[in-house]
C-alpha cells in the first residue's frame, strides 16, 4: 500500500486547526500565537509533512534555498565537508535548504552567480575565495541580492563577510619559526588574485621586518599547485648547512607535500627544518613527525556564514554581519 503524501489538510486535521491557520503557522507568521506555531510544527514533523516548494515560491516569491558556490580547491583537505556541515547546522530548523553549486577551475567565477540569480534558484548566496575587486560581489550588490562571502574584498561598498585572520596567522607562524632559530623563512602563498594572498604576505613580512631574518617567497608555485609539484620544488630547495630553515604552510596539503619532500632527503624535522602549519582538521594531528600548527575552524566558518545570510534575509544590516575569525593557537 502506497502511503499518501501528507498535506496541509492532513496537518490541519491532526491539530484541529483551519488549513489557513496551519499554513500561516508553518510560515512562522507572528500573527499566529507562538504555542500554536510550535504545535503545528511538531505535528508536521510527526506526519513527515514537506512543503510544496513550487507552490510556496508562487505564494511568497521565495525559494527557501541558500546556495553555496564551492571552489573544489586542494589547499585544505575536507574544506567542503566542514563548510557544508557548519552551514547545515545553522540552517537546521529554519525551513531553508542548502544547495551546492560547483565553481569549476578554468571557468569564469561569475557564471554560477549569473545562473542562480537569473533563474531565481536561491534566496541567498554564499561563496568563497574572494578577489580584491570581486565581480561577483559587484554584481550581487547591483542586483540587491543577499549574499555573504568567505573572505574580504577591497571594494568601496561594504558587504557581509566571514573571514579568517590570515594576516595574524602568518605573523604568528613566522614568529614561531624565528623563535626556533630559523635564519631564513619562507611561505607558500595562494595565487595573487585572491585577497587572502595579501593578508598572508602582510603578516609574514611584518615578522620578517621585526626580526631581520632572510625570507623567500617562491614565485613558481602556490597553494593551488598540485602536491607533486610542491614536492618537486622543495626537493631542489637549498638549505644552508647548520641553519634551520622554516616554512609557513597556510594549508595542510602544502605541509604534507613539503614534509615528504624534505624528509625524503634525509633532513630532520626540528633540526634541519621547521614547518608552521595552518591546521583545519583533526587528521593533521595524526601526522608524524608533528609540526607546530595554528587552527582554522572551517565548521565554525560555515555556521557563521549561515547565521549571517539568515540575518540578512530577515533585514539585518551588512555592518552587523562582518566577522574576522581569530586563529586558535
Amino acid at each position: 500500500m502506497v502511503r499518501k503524501k501528507p498535506t496541509l489538510k492532513t496537518v490541519a486535521e491532526k491539530t484541529g486547526l483551519a488549513v489557513t491557520t496551519v499554513s500561516r503557522a508553518l510560515l512562522d507568521s507572528p500573527q499566529i500565537a507562538l504555542e500554536t506555531r510550535k504545535r503545528v510544527a511538531e505535528a508536521a514533523r510527526e506526519l513527515g509533512y514537506i512543503p510544496d516548494r513550487a507552490a510556496q515560491r508562487l505564494r511568497t516569491g521565495r525559494t527557501k534555498v541558500i546556495s553555496l558556490i564551492l571552489d573544489p580547491h586542494n589547499e585544505i583537505p575536507d574544506f567542503g565537508r566542514s563548510m557544508v556541515a557548519g552551514l547545515s547546522y545553522a540552517l537546521k530548523g529554519t525551513g531553508y535548504h542548502l544547495t551546492i553549486t560547483p565553481d569549476f577551475e578554468g571557468e569564469p567565477t561569475i557564471d554560477p552567480v549569473n545562473y542562480i540569480t537569473r533563474n531565481h534558484l536561491a534566496d541567498g548566496l554564499i561563496f568563497t575565495r574572494t578577489e580584491y575587486f570581486d565581480e561577483r560581489v559587484k554584481l550581487l550588490q547591483e542586483l540587491g541580492f543577499p549574499f555573504v562571502t568567505h573572505g574580504r574584498t577591497e571594494l568601496a561598498t561594504p558587504h557581509a563577510y566571514w573571514d579568517y585572520d590570515n594576516e595574524e596567522f602568518a605573523y604568528r607562524a613566522a614568529r614561531h619559526l624565528i623563535d626556533r632559530g630559523c635564519q631564513e623563512i619562507g611561505i607558500v602563498l595562494p595565487p595573487d588574485r585572491f585577497t587572502f594572498y595579501q593578508h598572508l604576505r602582510y603578516g609574514f613580512m611584518r615578522a620578517v621586518r621585526e626580526s631581520g631574518v632572510a625570507s623567500v617567497i617562491p614565485v613558481d608555485i602556490d597553494l593551488d599547485s598540485p602536491p607533486e609539484v610542491l614536492r618537486e620544488h622543495f626537493a631542489d630547495w637549498q638549505l644552508k648547512p647548520g641553519t634551520p630553515t622554516g616554512i609557513v604552510c597556510p594549508g595542510e596539503t602544502s605541509a604534507l607535500a613539503i614534509s615528504s619532500s624534505l624528509t625524503d632527503r634525509r633532513l630532520t624535522p626540528g633540526t634541519d627544518f621547521h614547518l608552521a602549519v595552518k591546521r583545519t582538521s583533526s587528521l593533521f594531528e595524526l601526522h608524524r613527525p608533528s609540526y607546530f600548527s595554528i587552527y582554522e575552524n572551517i565548521f565554525e566558518s560555515g555556521r557563521g556564514l549561515g547565521h549571517s545570510i539568515l540575518n540578512l534575509l530577515e533585514g539585518g544590516e551588512v555592518s552587523n554581519n562582518q566577522t574576522i575569525q581569530a586563529p586558535v593557537m
